[in-house]
């Protein structure tokens, strides 16, 4: 299966500082979405707490965490975004795919909208 990426905006809910705007791996892998820490502190977003995160090689490590607006596809969420380390390529994770409706297609490496968000 080949990569999926889509441009993502991640932004301050507080601030009026310039957003953070890139193209992000979707890892459906990923609980969180993840980005470079210089780029979030760039955009005026600040860690709020830190956790334990296991990486694709089974270790595990603690990263802080921060609070953001994500804006992908024309929607709009907000979520934990990581701290991850400068130059890391950003990851756009499972929450906030599905906290819009939005799956992945694996057989034609695109991301589907859903009919309705499920509520049941």
């Amino acid at each position: 299966m080949g990569l999926t990426h889509v441009t993502v905006t991640l932004r301050s809910p507080s601030t009026a500082v310039p957003p953070f705007e890139a193209e992000f791996l979707v890892d459906t892998g990923a609980t969180d979405t993840l980005a470079p820490a210089g780029q979030l502190h760039r955009a005026g977003i600040r860690p709020v707490g830190k956790t334990a995160y296991e990486l694709v090689n089974g270790s595990v490590t603690e990263y802080e965490f921060g609070l953001a607006q994500i804006e992908f596809m024309g929607e709009v969420t907000a979520g934990r975004v990581i701290f991850g380390p400068d130059g890391s390529e950003p990851l756009l994770g499972v929450t906030a795919l599905e906290s819009v409706g939005i799956l992945v297609d694996p057989t034609h490496k695109t991301l589907k909208r859903l009919p309705a968000i499920p509520l049941k």
